[in-house]
């Protein structure tokens, strides 16, 4: 196995060469400590989003753990799918750490201490949650625009806030606070989408007084105020505004976005030597109504704020496609001062846009396994011969699972079969089924045979057949997700204090680390 050292990863990302450093334990533990511009795609979910997340097969991607022998499994895999320049990080995560690199905890990290930084160049003007509830409870003439994905916001919100997804606040503001003398608020549940998207309407040249609720949701709770829950109030259509757009393109272009046509589009990708993300900036809803084929969704403000998420070959070509170019405009701005080249589509291309539908992931053939359907499940389950075993994500199996089953990590899959009792029958399930098909994929090269709910937990539901809540079995730890405190509604004081803070650091980490090539307008 080819093996690169950690100056030479810190090389690449530094002389923004195409690299893709990944990560391949749980989300929860990645979490704790990583690389800043570190990916995390756990091995148990690789088949389910390599291919878009890294769509070229000969780019230089180097993989690591932190002793759990994930890589050697994970460069067999990458192999058989055609990947040729896979290495290991030479001593795993100690190693960086040895070598003198920074660690970083949390998630979306290169976005959020990029809005750090932004706000320490810029002094992006916010305001106190008291301050906010003052004006509130004056009926002073404000509007609070909340910047998070709309199911961000039906879980808690500010009271009368309106959904504004940050890559939208640009395009939508003039509908929203049409009198300049309108205060504008924008907040998030912590800090960062509320600093970009205040500081997006900043540098737009929106009239009106723009600022952010500085620390978000956080702050909010923690200054003793109550959120509302359930709200569904979104932004109305926004109306034509040449002003906003062409003040959107200046922006871009002085951030240095490139301009590219449909036309010149095939030639930007038959170059095989790099490679080329093409991202749809607008709403989900717009997508599905019609996009380009071979772009992917990802609202802007999204896009923005989980780079490493979309796009995690750090030095690749992003495209952006919209319909008015606004969105696209600002959302560039941003990916361009985070050391991105980006070009945006120049002509309005909705006569192209022949796909409809949400954004389907590729995922690589699957295996031919032994499968039940969910009534035959159901009669072994009930008998007693069969034990089943859920690959879902940890949250989604407390939300419902098959009546009986045990939660699962597919990466840790053979000690879990162990840690349960077994029945005359073992039945690997996930959400569609796809999961537990590559997992069986795997016991099967290894001598173990196990069968396959067809359809999943999908088919089973259309079924109507039983299920439950709760992880009462348990035979993996529910490693896979990380909590964030800024999450929910039940996250202790102190945890939600700490993710501040941590916050607060972040502008000297990058300084310390010095890979990240972060330009400030």
């Amino acid at each position: 196995m080819s093996v690169r050292t950690t100056a030479w990863v810190r090389e690449q990302l530094t002389a923004g060469r195409e690299i893709a450093l990944v990560d391949l334990r749980e989300e929860g533990v990645f979490a704790e400590a990583h690389p800043l511009f570190a990916a995390s795609l756990p091995l148990s979910t690789l088949e389910l989003e390599i291919l878009d997340r890294i769509p070229r097969k000969d780019v230089a991607i180097v993989l690591y753990d932190n002793g759990e022998g994930l890589v050697a499994r994970a460069t067999k895999a990458l192999d058989a799918l055609g990947y040729s320049k896979v290495s290991a990080l030479e001593g795993g995560l100690d190693g960086w750490r040895a070598a003198g690199g920074e660690i970083f905890r949390d998630v979306n990290t290169p976005s959020k201490a990029f809005g750090e930084l932004v706000e320490s160049v810029r002094h992006t003007p916010s305001l106190s949650a008291q301050e906010l509830k003052s004006l509130l409870d004056t009926r002073a003439d404000v509007v609070v625009l909340d910047a998070r994905r709309f199911d961000e916001y039906e879980t808690m919100n500010i009271p009368g806030s309106i959904s504004v997804p940050g890559g939208e606040l640009v395009y939508r503001v003039g509908a929203l606070a049409p009198r300049r003398d309108t205060t504008v608020i924008v907040n998030c549940a912590g800090r960062t989408r509320s600093l970009i998207g205040t500081q997006s309407l900043v540098n737009a040249g929106i009239a009106n007084k723009v600022y952010a609720l500085r620390n978000g949701t956080i702050g909010w709770t923690l200054a003793g105020q109550t959120l509302e829950h359930g709200a569904a109030r979104r932004a109305p259509q926004a109306p034509q505004d040449a002003d906003t757009a062409v003040q959107a393109r200046a922006l871009a272009d002085r951030a240095g976005v490139k301009r590219i046509a449909l036309n010149e589009l095939p030639t930007l990708l038959y170059d095989q030597a790099r490679t080329t993300y093409r991202f749809d900036v607008r709403t989900p809803e717009e997508y599905a109504a019609g996009h380009l084929p071979g772009f992917r969704s990802a609202p802007g403000g999204q896009l923005v704020q989980e780079t490493d998420v979309f796009a995690p070959v750090r030095g690749a070509r992003i495209v952006l496609g919209d319909d008015t170019g606004i969105r696209a405009d600002m959302t560039g701005s941003w990916l361009a001062q985070m050391n991105w080249q980006v070009f945006v589509l120049d002509a309005d291309a909705k006569t192209s846009a022949t796909e409809t539908g949400p954004w389907k992931p590729r995922r690589p053939p699957l295996p031919q396994v032994e499968t039940l359907a969910p009534a035959e499940l159901d009669d072994l389950v009930r008998s007693a011969h069969a034990t089943v075993f859920d690959l879902s994500p940890s949250a989604a199996f407390a939300k419902a699972h098959i009546s009986g089953a045990w939660f699962a990590i597919r990466a840790e899959l053979r000690d879990a079969l162990n840690a349960a009792p077994r029945s005359a029958i073992t039945v690997l399930t996930s959400p569609d089924g796809a999961l537990a098909r590559y997992a069986a994929g795997d016991l099967a090269a290894e001598g173990v045979a196990v069968h396959v709910l067809d359809g999943g937990n999908a088919a089973w539901r259309s079924a109507g057949l039983p299920v439950e809540g709760g992880i009462a079995r348990a035979a993996s730890a529910p490693t896979d997700r990380y909590r964030r405190p800024y999450e929910g509604t039940d996250n202790p004081a102190s945890a939600m204090q700490a993710y501040l803070d941590w916050e607060f650091g972040l502008v000297e980490q990058l300084a310390r680390d010095g890979t990240h090539g972060f330009r400030v307008l």
